[in-house]
């Protein structure tokens, strides 16, 4: 995911009374009674009307296969907003067109796939990415919510990222890449297209240095939610997409 959020979910929460879901109830408790690490709930399920209405509310799943189903909203949360992406100079020799073809929703599952699979940086391995959110996606992603974007080298797809898209909010997930360099621009050609589109924001969920470097920054959970509520006025965009400006595939 654009926050890199780790392999593991380790719980070292502070004490508060904790929400439990029921499968029959969709509703989710304020977002401002999460724990100081962010998380808001337990339980429920994965079912498409319920990831829907908690990513309208800033809240997303995170959790292991031996674990219920958490549900988080952290504070402060870090966002990249379309207008202020921040392309690194090292980066340009590999927008060019003729380094990778980018292309959206046409390996949405591949690209999950890739993204759960052994990454260096966790050679312990493990995956956050479980069958049962792997499943939940693609169903997003077939109702036209959930996208991916790919990168491809020689016929390979070598990078990727996939996330959810309501209103003029983009909710970024995870990305991974093969060849250095791949999901960055991956992650480039998005964001243009989304600010071709007329995209608010993009919640890349927790801060860190590769978000920072394109220009991705922390704001107050309230500020957030309230620049959310605003995206989501904007009509669905729903998939399949295709990239429609010139200027995301040209460097």
């Amino acid at each position: 995911m654009f926050c890199q959020r780790g392999v593991f979910v380790t719980l070292h929460v502070s004490y508060v009374t904790m929400v439990r879901l029921q499968q029959h109830d969709l509703r989710f408790p304020p977002v401002d009674q999460a724990s100081p690490e962010g998380l808001l709930a337990v339980g429920g399920d994965l079912r498409p009307e319920r990831l829907l209405a908690a990513y309208r509310q800033g809240i997303f799943p995170w959790y292991n296969d031996d674990q219920p189903i958490l549900w988080w909203s952290p504070d402060p949360r870090a966002v990249l907003f379309p207008d202020k992406l921040h392309v690194p100079r090292s980066l340009t020799r590999s927008l060019r067109p003729s380094v990778f073809t980018v292309t959206l929703d046409t390996s949405f599952r591949a690209v999950m796939e890739q993204c759960a699979g052994p990454r260096p940086q966790y050679p312990e391995g493990g995956t956050w990415i479980t069958g049962d959110m792997l499943d939940a996606y693609t169903r997003l992603h077939d109702l036209g919510y959930a996208h991916s974007v790919e990168t491809w080298q020689d016929g390979c797809l070598v990078g990727g990222l996939y996330g959810v898209a309501l209103g003029g909010a983009f909710f970024a997930e995870s990305m991974f890449t093969r060849v250095n360099n791949a999901s960055k621009v991956a992650l480039v050609r998005l964001v243009r297209q989304l600010h071709a589109w007329a995209f608010r924001i993009i919640d890349c969920q927790q801060s860190s240095p590769h978000v920072a470097r394109f220009g991705a920054e922390e704001i107050p959970r309230s500020k957030f939610s309230t620049l959310l509520n605003q995206a989501l006025t904007i009509p669905d965009r729903q998939g399949p997409w295709k990239f429609e400006c010139t200027v995301c595939q040209k460097e």
